[in-house]
C-alpha cells in the first residue's frame, strides 16, 4: 500500500503544492486521477472559503462550495457538489492510473463519505495515493488509513521524490 499525506501550516500551501505536482506529472506523461484545486478561481467570500476543483486528468472543473449569505462563517462545503465530484472521478476510470491525488481529506471523508471509497479502490488496484490533509482532519485521516500513510513535508522536491518512488513502474516518466 502506497499512500502519503501532505500538510502545511500555511493557508493554501498544500493545495498549491498538489496542483503544481499534478501539472508537472501530466506534462511528464503520468496518468493521473483524482482532484486538485483550481488555483485561478477567486473567492467571492471575505473568508476566502470558496473553491473549485478540477477532476483529473482533463476536467471538468466543479465548484464545491455554496453561498450561505453575507457574513456567514459556517462551512461552505456543498455536499451535493462533493458527491458530483466523487462521481466524476469514479467515472473517469481509475484503472491504469499512475497516481491518485486528492487535494484535501476533509469533513466529508472524516465522516466516512466523500472520496473514502475511491481512495480504497485506488489502493486495492495498487495505485499510489497522495492526499492533502489539514490539521482539523489529521486524526480522522490517520484513523482512516490506520496510521499507514507516510507523512511528507510540504516541500515540492520531497513530494516529487515520494511520487517517483511510488510510481517506480514507470520508466517512461521523465525525472526532471
Amino acid at each position: 500500500m502506497k499512500i502519503a499525506r501532505v500538510s502545511s501550516e500555511l493557508r493554501g500551501e498544500t493545495d498549491r503544492l498538489l496542483t503544481e505536482i499534478a501539472t508537472q506529472f501530466q506534462i511528464e506523461g503520468a496518468a493521473l486521477v483524482g482532484i486538485v484545486k483550481v488555483m485561478q478561481h477567486e473567492s467571492a467570500f471575505e473568508n476566502g472559503c470558496d473553491m473549485k476543483v478540477k477532476v483529473l486528468p482533463d476536467g471538468p472543473e466543479i465548484k464545491i462550495t455554496q453561498a450561505l449569505g453575507k457574513g456567514s462563517d459556517s462551512c461552505r462545503l456543498d455536499p451535493g457538489a462533493i458527491a458530483n465530484t466523487v462521481s466524476a472521478v469514479e467515472h473517469s476510470s481509475i484503472e491504469g492510473a499512475d497516481l491518485f491525488i486528492l487535494n484535501k481529506f476533509g469533513p466529508e471523508e472524516a465522516a466516512g463519505r466523500g472520496f473514502c471509497t475511491v481512495i480504497g479502490s485506488a489502493l486495492e488496484l495498487g495505485i499510489p495515493v497522495l492526499v492533502g490533509v489539514g490539521g482539523a482532519c489529521r486524526q480522522d485521516f490517520d484513523k482512516f488509513v490506520d496510521g499507514l500513510a507516510e507523512a511528507l513535508p510540504a516541500d515540492q522536491e520531497a513530494i516529487r521524490a515520494w511520487c517517483y518512488a511510488a510510481m517506480s513502474k514507470l520508466p517512461e516518466i521523465q525525472h526532471t
